[in-house]
């Protein structure tokens, strides 16, 4: 495998101090309070939260680029992965003033500011709230109607019915189709049961335009493979054994788990870049874990970078009719250096 990286995976580079219960800390020059950094997030494997803190630290030159410029969506578990969570997305009043956010309008006339993670600061705050993994939006905070990527969710049928071998084949299908139309494609795991497809592009149509055509795509793909693919949404009518091409994940305001992300699983799962002869191979989810995942960093790099590249996006505007284009709606998004009211 051909390492990819232009960042340097250094771990421990930002010591994070497990050994204490708090600790105040300057990274970026920027003073980040963190607390209970001793009690179990991972009782299965005994990982801590200064132990998640430390990850995230480690992983930031990799991680950080992908989450700059958009709004993060909070998924906070205080009592780590075994307990419960709730979702969280305007940034609470006593975040600290250097915190950039992201205000976007949403339907019903409320403003929500949403936090950013521009830096090591900006990332360790968050995960200090709880947040095991991280949710960003698919568009920049400053033209949130367009996002630089569109992305397949590939998800096995939830009754139990569907194997994680199934899913690799389906990700195997998807790859062949999009490589046949000429749309570069990069695969993730998503540290939970399924595989993120993903495809980088110029920005440009608008999201509902991005939806229409992922919707396309994956009803082609159940009726080429009808034996192994769905595009069902409704749960109830979705046929076991198979695997569920999500499109839907690329409406406005959805989210998915981040790359690079630890996933609130007994294992500490991580959604980590693979290859596509990985995949071929019969990679499995739990190769990728907090416990692991720090030796396959230093040696591949960052898998991922295609994704922040400015060439070789796909423009996707050329497989989008002008019969299904959608007018632009109005400027409903600013960043601002300091958390909301």
């Amino acid at each position: 495998m051909t390492r990819n990286t232009t960042s340097t995976f250094e771990p421990g580079r930002f010591p994070i101090p497990r050994d204490r219960e708090a600790a105040v800390l300057r990274p970026d020059g920027r003073e980040v309070a963190l607390t209970n950094l001793r009690k179990e997030f991972f009782p299965q494997t005994g990982a801590t939260k200064g132990d998640v803190l430390q990850y995230y630290a480690d992983v930031a030159p990799f991680l950080v680029p992908y989450m700059q410029g958009r709004a993060q969506v909070m998924k906070r578990y205080p009592n780590g992965a075994s307990g419960d969570f709730f979702y969280m997305k305007r940034t609470p009043a006593n975040a600290p003033p250097w915190l950039r956010t992201c205000s976007i309008e949403h339907g019903s006339g409320s403003i929500i500011a949403f936090p950013i993670v521009d830096d090591l600061a900006s990332l360790l705050w968050l995960i200090n709230l709880g947040c095991i993994d991280l949710n960003e939006w698919y568009s920049r905070c400053d033209d949130v109607d367009r996002p630089d990527y569109l992305h397949f969710d590939l998800d096995p049928v939830k009754d139990g019915s569907t194997t994680f071998a199934t899913v690799r084949t389906v990700a195997l299908h998807v790859h062949e189709a999009l490589g046949d139309l000429g749309i570069p494609a990069y695969a993730k795991t998503s540290g939970s049961s399924g595989i993120h497809v993903y495809v980088p592009i110029v920005r440009g149509p608008l999201q509902k335009e991005v939806w229409t055509f992922a919707k396309a795509f994956a009803q082609t793909m159940e009726r080429m493979h009808p034996d192994v693919i769905t595009a069902e949404y409704k749960v109830a009518k979705r046929p076991s054994g198979r695997v569920l091409v999500d499109y839907n994940q690329n409406a406005w305001g959805k989210t998915l788990a981040s790359v690079y992300s630890i996933r609130a699983k007994p294992r500490a799962t991580i959604s980590t870049p693979v290859t596509w002869d990985e995949i071929a191979a019969g990679i499995e989810i739990d190769d990728f874990r907090l416990d692991t995942i720090r030796e396959r960093l230093a040696r591949v790099g960052d898998l991922w970078e295609p994704m922040k590249a400015t060439t070789g996006r796909l423009d996707l505007a050329r497989f989008i009719p002008e019969t299904v284009r959608v007018p632009k709606r109005k400027p409903r998004a600013s960043s601002t250096s300091s958390s909301a009211p």
